[in-house]
Order: C-alpha cells, then sequence, then structure tokens
C-alpha cells in the first residue's frame, strides 16, 4: 500500500524535513520525493509506502494536517488509489 502526501505553501527552513519526520514516527517509508520552490512558493509530492505503518492511516492523515495548520502549509494526504482515481478523469 502506497499514499501520496502534497504540501504547499510558503517556503521555509525545514519543511521536508519536519515532513518526512512524522513519516518516521508512523513507519512510513518515503520511496520518491520532488519538490520545486517557484519564488517563494514550496510545492512538494511525496510517495510514501505505508503497508508496515505501526498506528491508523487516519492518525497519519491527521498529524499531517496538524503539521500543515502548524506551518501555514497546506498539507494532504491520501491512498494512491485515490489520487489516481481523482486524476484520471
Amino acid at each position: 500500500m502506497r499514499a501520496v502526501i502534497t504540501v504547499i505553501g510558503k517556503d521555509t527552513v525545514g519543511i521536508l524535513t519536519k515532513v518526512s519526520g512524522i513519516c518516521t514516527e508512523y513507519n512510513a517509508n518515503v520511496i520518491e520525493v520532488t519538490q520545486s520552490v517557484l519564488q517563494d512558493m514550496f510545492a512538494m509530492i511525496m510517495l510514501v509506502d505505508i503497508s508496515k505503518l505501526n498506528k491508523n492511516f487516519t492518525e497519519l492523515t491527521d498529524r499531517m494536517s496538524q503539521l500543515g495548520d502548524e506551518l501555514g502549509l497546506k498539507i494532504h494526504t491520501m491512498h494512491e488509489e485515490i489520487f489516481n482515481t481523482m486524476h484520471s478523469v
């Protein structure tokens, strides 16, 4: 099972570190990351393996959203199947 984490917002130091730190906390293995900074806007897509999560997936999504609120970012976490379905229309 995999999930897609997207992050968008004003660029600051440590965004990747904080997001990947939560992945580590929940035992979600980061498979691939792409990120860009356009002027002062940060955008990242992260693909993670969630097959060995040590907590509920909903807890992971809630924690990522909470981090987004703390940092003034928009962080969305969704199952890969949902992501693919949304983008195949």
